[in-house]
């Protein structure tokens, strides 16, 4: 897709929260929807990663204090575990959550789509123009007193 051209001085006036907020209805919209093919949701995707990332460490407790950062829907977490339990993908013990073989390979599945997203959000954007626009955005977070520090 071609953009039409702008003088530096009209983008300059143009209003951040109009265009970051449409940046994210778009991004996240196309993400949920590649997410509701698996019949899943974005908690149900931060809880598989953060189990496959760090396999016994999260409790519900632990995890949902983690997420609930991300979390602008008013998400029931306890839920999402209790539907992933009942799908056989994860597991609970006395050491915390982890995947079962059938939740690391929905993960695997939810981890392509969300990348065929990246792809098309990347599309004729340059690496550096993108690691720019990042820093931008993290400086402008901070500026409003949130973290602009990238998450752990």
């Amino acid at each position: 897709m071609t953009l039409k051209e702008y003088s530096h001085e009209v983008l300059a006036a143009q209003p951040i929260g109009a265009w970051s907020g449409e940046a994210y209805r778009r991004v996240v919209g196309a993400l949920r929807a590649q997410l509701a093919v698996e019949d899943l949701t974005q908690p149900h995707w931060w809880t598989l990663n953060h189990v496959a990332g760090d396999p016994g460490r999260w409790t519900r407790t632990a995890l949902t204090e983690r997420l609930k950062r991300y979390d602008d829907l008013g998400i029931d977490f306890n839920g999402v575990y209790d539907d992933l339990v009942a799908r056989g993908w994860l597991e609970e013990g006395s050491g915390g959550m982890t995947l079962t073989e059938a939740g690391e390979a929905g993960r695997l599945r939810a981890r392509e789509r969300n990348m065929r997203v990246h792809r098309q959000v990347h599309a004729g954007v340059d690496t550096a123009d993108f690691v720019t626009t990042i820093n931008v955005l993290r400086r402008m977070v901070a500026n409003l007193g949130g973290d602009g520090d990238l998450p752990e």
